[in-house]
């Protein structure tokens, strides 16, 4: 049930999955006042005690059911691999918990749809840690639009790309049924949440999209020294793809590119960004690895002549914002409109594009919901 003031009581929090996400879930759990991890779960005994012990979290657990069942928690967070995303965070509304999950959502839209549904019949929160938008330049980047300088954005062009950056050759990440996908799953939604969120949230119509699977399967484009020891070892086969593309109609006549890979042969980093065009102004948003400064300029005349502006930028807050979010939320007392419905049309979008990829044709996303519904 909602409550209905703001609340300062301890929160008491569980951790599911020990690799690089599920560690910046912990750190920044703890990075909150009045914040407690009272448990972590992972299969990985080693990773668990290490985690255990340098974060101070006595509880630990090999099962997500025994965490996710204790009655000691308020909250769950789910940085598992994506074929889990459903069994647990559903699990943990129906004992009572807020979720945050890490992206996607879940594999498919017909996931998506149920953890959305167990999330307003528990009536508790439901947030997706898109960490991008939590950026500086993306934070910057939106108040210019928000101020009406671009005035209305009819076009839009998102891309990540890196040249030799599987994540994880043979791991869950090249499994189809593990991971639902490969980057478009894993890196396009991230771009298609910072785009559709610098443009206000329109509606997505339709996609046209292609994958390719041209290196994976030839084991080239694996991320060098990529030793994590926390990825599911599922064998070698590479199953999903490691290129897609995809033309996104959108409300209003807007339309976006989008394009996400982990290998091609292209420049030596790891690249992403967005591009707006608009009817009084235009933005580019560049990040070369990962970088943090100078990634913003904006297009616009001043007295006739062309001008360029470089906006101040703030620090990128990452896992942390979405953590603070995600607590800010909780104790507003205000839940109801917090039950995850981003994270269900991006993974609809996403689903959009693969059913586009496989049959070759554009996806209305009205159709595909209605073939959903049947």
């Amino acid at each position: 049930m909602q409550t209905d003031r703001p609340s300062t009581k301890p929160l008491r929090a569980g951790v599911v999955g020990l690799g690089w996400a599920g560690e910046q879930h912990l750190k920044n759990y703890l990075r909150m006042p009045n914040v407690e991890v009272k448990a972590i779960a992972g299969l990985e005994v080693d990773r668990l005690g290490q985690l255990g012990e340098q974060y101070g979290v006595s509880s630990l657990h090999e099962s997500w059911e025994d965490l996710v069942a204790r009655d000691d928690l308020d909250i769950v967070s789910v940085a598992t691999p994506n074929h889990l995303h459903a069994p647990v965070a559903i699990a943990a509304f129906e004992s009572g918990k807020h979720v945050l999950c890490e992206k996607p959502l879940a594999r498919t839209g017909a996931e998506a749809e149920g953890i959305v549904r167990a999330a307003r019949e528990a009536g508790r929160v439901l947030q997706i840690a898109f960490t991008q938008r939590e950026r500086g330049d993306v934070q910057a980047l939106r108040r210019h639009v928000e101020e009406g300088n671009l005035g209305k954005i009819y076009h839009a062009k998102a891309t990540w790309m890196r040249r030799d950056g599987i994540p994880g050759m043979g791991s869950w990440f090249t499994d189809k049924n593990m991971a639902g996908g490969g980057p478009l799953i894993d890196l396009g939604v991230h771009m298609i949440d910072m785009a559709l969120f610098l443009m206000d949230e329109p509606e997505v119509e339709a996609v046209s999209c292609a994958t390719y699977s041209e290196l994976g399967p030839r084991g080239r484009g694996s991320r060098a020294n990529d030793d994590d020891s926390t990825k599911t070892i599922v064998g070698d086969a590479y199953e999903v793809e490691d290129l897609a593309t995809a033309f996104i109609r959108l409300s209003g006549g807007a339309t976006l590119n989008l394009e996400a890979g982990w290998a091609a042969y292209r420049e030596s980093s790891d690249d992403f960004g967005v591009t707006l065009y608009g009817t009084d102004g235009g933005a580019e948003l560049k990040v070369r690895n990962y970088g943090t400064s100078d990634t913003v300029r904006i297009y616009t005349d001043v007295a006739g002549v062309p001008a360029v502006v470089a906006p101040e930028i703030g620090p990128r807050e990452g896992h942390r914002g979405v953590v603070q979010r995600f607590i800010e939320t909780i104790r507003s007392g205000e839940w109801a409109d917090h039950h995850g419905e981003e994270g269900l049309r991006r993974t609809r979008v996403i689903d959009a594009c693969y059913a586009s990829a496989l049959q070759n044709r554009e996806v209305s996303l009205r159709e595909l919901i209605r073939e959903e519904a049947v």
